[in-house]
């Protein structure tokens, strides 16, 4: 969440294919039906691949339910974290496409958000600069597309600070829990019943039960502060309280799963659950969230489920700049050619899997510098401020991110890489912060 002081620092278009990765198949097929061919996404027009299902609802058009859990890092049951915290999770991650190495486009909420709707970098968006940044009307979001081609979105939250974010263009509905305690340090609340409850009964909206539906929902009590919850007890650090509300989160997830499983709509809705950014947990002296783009915090789960089309894992590295092309193709909707993703859907549905690199961004705010990274095979950049000052590291040797390498003939190339996939940014000075804002040659001189 963009929270502007608990994210503490101490104690405290798209690139060249490469690095391809043939996909583990996994178990069977979950017998759903198929929405769209493999070689047009038209959501009306079935088409057979490995594990779809013949039922004549194929032939019906798919809803689509993005679920968005705050903080949540990539280090989970099913991807070889000890603890069983989250049952419900590592249920559904048993029955979907997982991409095991997927990409937030930023380390907090405020910019990760952002840019995952427009389907942009967050610093070509028209913002006013702040830490919790409000977005102008004027960026195009990819529900606004849904909106044009009348299908029902709706969202839920659980922060205030997407009363007036500017995050809610294109939503038909969209709705806070009430009464929420406000703290920019942290997030006292406990919001997963409320939050949940409301969610159902969007989703039992007329126009959700009679036409097509986009629903975003995002759990919020990962978020520090970790707070206790009976019957939940991991132990006493804070990692341990952590995991005490991905306990807790993960039923109310389940329970939405299973409200969305039973409606006469659920067999053909495509299920997408996937977090804004990851967690610190002494990683760099650093705790929380925010300011770095260590991989702890920037990379995260991503799990699909579509109907008719069978679980395995995706190795090859995603980011959430492909979640607006995915979204919209999946309802048969053409994307904007402002959006810099690619949809996933061929690839989840049997395609080759096209490397492609991976860039994620941290503006310039009135609280951070900018830093960005650039992911080329095993190798990344983190460059900060307006020199674009860089480390390079090998992810694979080093996945703590604990020795940057110098001087090789690969990190010569791959700094070389990343400025000229500089020079193709757009960036987008902010509308107000032009005193505060750090760097990104926002500051006056």
């Amino acid at each position: 969440m963009a929270l502007a002081a608990c994210a503490r620092k101490e104690d405290t278009k798209p690139a060249q294919d490469l690095n391809a990765s043939a996909p583990a198949s996994s178990s069977s097929a979950t017998g759903s039906p198929v929405a769209a061919a493999n070689d047009k996404p038209t959501p009306e027009k079935a088409a057979g691949v490995a594990g779809a299902s013949p039922d004549p609802a194929a032939q019906k058009p798919l809803n689509v339910v993005l679920i968005t859990i705050d903080c949540l890092r990539a280090d989970m049951p099913w991807a070889g974290y000890p603890r069983p915290i989250a049952p419900r999770l590592t249920e559904f991650a048993a029955r979907a496409v997982e991409y095991t190495h997927a990409y937030a486009l930023s380390s907090y909420t405020s910019m990760s958000v952002g840019g995952f709707l427009s389907g942009r970098l967050p610093g070509e968006l028209k913002r006013d600069g702040y830490f919790f940044g409000t977005y102008a009307k004027e960026n195009l979001f990819f529900p606004e597309l849904l909106q044009d081609a009348k299908v029902f979105t709706a969202a839920a939250h659980a922060h205030g600070y997407f009363k007036k974010s500017g995050l809610e263009q294109g939503f038909d509905a969209w709705e806070i829990v009430p009464n929420l305690k406000w703290n920019n340090t942290t997030d006292e609340n406990i919001t997963s019943p409320e939050l949940e409850a409301i969610a159902e009964r969007l989703l039992s909206d007329p126009r959700a039960e009679l036409g097509r539906l986009f629903a975003w929902v995002h759990f919020l009590d990962p978020h520090d502060k970790y707070m206790p919850h009976d019957g939940i007890s991991w132990g006493k650090t804070q990692r341990d309280r952590y995991d005490g509300e991905i306990t807790y989160t993960d039923r109310y997830i389940g329970k939405l799963l299973d409200f969305i499983a039973a409606r006469p709509w659920g067999p053909r809705t495509a299920v997408i659950i996937t977090a804004d950014h990851g967690e610190a947990f002494g990683e760099h002296k650093q705790y929380v969230h925010g300011f770095e783009l260590w991989e702890n915090l920037v990379r995260v789960p991503l799990l699909v489920s579509i109907p008719g089309v069978a679980p395995r894992k995706i190795d090859t590295p995603r980011s959430a700049i492909d979640l607006a092309p995915t979204v919209l193709d999946l309802f048969g909707v053409p994307t904007s050619p402002d959006f810099l993703g690619k949809s996933l859907v061929p690839e989840i549905r049997g395609a080759a899997e096209p490397t492609r690199d991976i860039l994620v961004d941290l503006p310039a705010t009135s609280d951070n510098d900018r830093k960005r990274a650039f992911l080329h095979g095993n190798l990344k950049v983190i460059a900060a401020g307006e020199a674009d000052l860089a480390q390079v590291f090998d992810i694979k040797e080093d996945p703590g991110e604990l020795s940057p390498i110098r001087g090789t003939d690969a990190t010569k190339e791959i700094v070389a890489l990343y400025k000229e996939r500089q020079r193709s940014i757009r960036d987008v000075p902010p509308t107000k912060c032009k005193e505060g804002c750090l760097n990104g040659g926002y500051r006056k001189k």
